[in-house]
């Protein structure tokens, strides 16, 4: 035994050790991943080389736009426009914000998502935009218009879902002569198009050829001066485990037309919030997703967000992982102590339907949720930034909400408009000072 024993330590010492993972701590870590970013970033100001392209795929928190977008007009104003980018194409549901361009549909068009009312299978095929649209009728129309001059493109990217049946699209800049853009193929396959003009333009409208065609994202672009698009794609509600509903072909020939520079991953507040929260489940869809967009990118640096500061009130997210909950809020004395959320509750004789309002506090799977965010990040060289942190630490949205100007709602989860300044100003600090030491 003492023989076998010495052959497996010498056939170790032979063997390559493993690369030690890149350790991640304070508030932001592994920063020089994103070299190349920078590199193109120093080229961008206006009037010097191509737009940069940020794609940011995400929650509310990024399909509200109150971040990206004030992080928009920061980048914006510093190296340019170089266009609003992708979008999820029409109106995918109501109350859909789409800062700087303003979006129309008609009737007929038919809805699919990776997460809500429209996420229910046989799903047609998703995109990075999460939703994917399809034809009911020949005439069923949407639109794109740009809210200033800002906004206007020289470059419109349509993708579909190409196909013997598919047919063309017809396509109006300005409400001129329409043109054709013909996504009639042998094989059914994922397909975006391009149209290039001289001038920039103000609008742009599509029509459907023949029912059944699906569209999967949209975008447009400004090109021959520089700057910086930020396209902000999210769905309301969801976590990244639906984001893993999204199909391989469709995101591989997206990335191929849409050519971001950077990936920003902003997912986990809703994780955080789930009633049952599963940490080996979350770990592997976290791992296997980033890999995932490393591989279908073709190794675009990654920058991921870990989860903001959030609150609730509701009890029966007290349990929702091992441990206790983050309280930041002292309970009044006349409410009793919260019950699992299981229980069944009789209410005292004489109270009335209106209960009283519980102490805020941080459900205990949301500490887990940035822990492994942390976590995979060393283990994976991944650029991380702390939003909990820069925010100013647990308990943070408590007292941005009670500001006298509020810089949150009072959900204690989503983010003001001045919220959504401050937040981009903190992480443009340290990306800029990262920036500045890698030269």
């Amino acid at each position: 035994m003492k023989h076998v024993s010495l052959l497996i330590a010498a056939l170790a010492a032979l063997s390559p050790m493993p690369a030690l993972a890149a350790r991640c701590a304070g508030p932001v870590c592994n920063m020089d991943r994103l070299a190349p970013w920078f590199a193109k970033l120093a080229t961008a100001r206006r009037g010097r080389g191509p737009a940069v392209h940020i794609l940011q795929i995400g929650d509310s928190h990024t399909a509200g736009d109150a971040v990206t977008g004030a992080w928009r007009d920061l980048l914006q104003g510093r190296y340019g426009a170089g266009g609003r980018g992708v979008l999820a194409p029409g109106k995918p549901y109501d109350g859909y914000i789409t800062r700087g361009v303003t979006a129309t549909m008609s009737t007929g068009w038919t809805i699919g998502a990776t997460f809500g009312k429209n996420a229910a299978a046989p799903r047609p095929p998703l995109g990075v935009s999460g939703f994917s649209m399809v034809a009911n009728r020949p005439d069923a129309t949407m639109a794109l218009r740009a809210d200033s001059s800002g906004t206007m493109f020289d470059r419109f990217v349509l993708c579909a879902i190409a196909g013997p049946n598919a047919g063309s699209v017809t396509v109006s800049f300005d409400g001129a002569e329409p043109s054709r853009i013909d996504f009639t193929t042998a094989d059914v396959r994922p397909l975006c198009r391009s149209v290039t003009t001289e001038t920039p333009h103000a609008s742009v409208s599509i029509a459907a050829e023949f029912p059944g065609l699906v569209l999967t994202s949209w975008a447009t672009f400004r090109g021959g001066n520089g700057g910086v698009v930020l396209s902000n794609v999210g769905v309301v509600g969801s976590q990244l485990q639906h984001f893993a509903r999204t199909d391989d072909m469709v995101i591989s020939e997206e990335m191929n037309a849409y050519l971001p520079d950077l990936i920003v991953l902003a997912f986990g507040t809703n994780e955080g919030f789930s009633p049952k929260f599963d940490a080996l489940a979350y770990e592997t869809t976290l791992r296997g997703q980033i890999s995932r967009l490393q591989r279908l990118s073709g190794g675009v640096p990654i920058l991921l967000l870990g989860a903001p500061d959030a609150l609730t009130r509701n009890a029966a997210l007290r349990g929702n992982a091992p441990g206790l909950p983050l309280e930041c809020e002292v309970a009044p004395a006349f409410l009793a102590p919260a019950v699992p959320r299981d229980a069944m509750v009789q209410p005292l004789p004489g109270a009335t339907t209106a209960a009283p309002k519980g102490p805020l506090f941080a459900p205990p799977a949301l500490a887990d949720v940035r822990r492994i965010q942390r976590q995979v990040a060393g283990d994976m060289g991944l650029a991380y930034w702390d939003w909990q942190s820069r925010m100013g630490g647990p308990c943070t949205a408590r007292d941005w909400v009670q500001r006298p100007v509020p810089l949150m709602r009072a959900d204690y989860v989503h983010f003001k408009s001045g919220g959504g300044q401050e937040i981009a100003r903190l992480l443009q600090a340290d990306l800029d000072a990262a920036m500045a030491s890698a030269r």
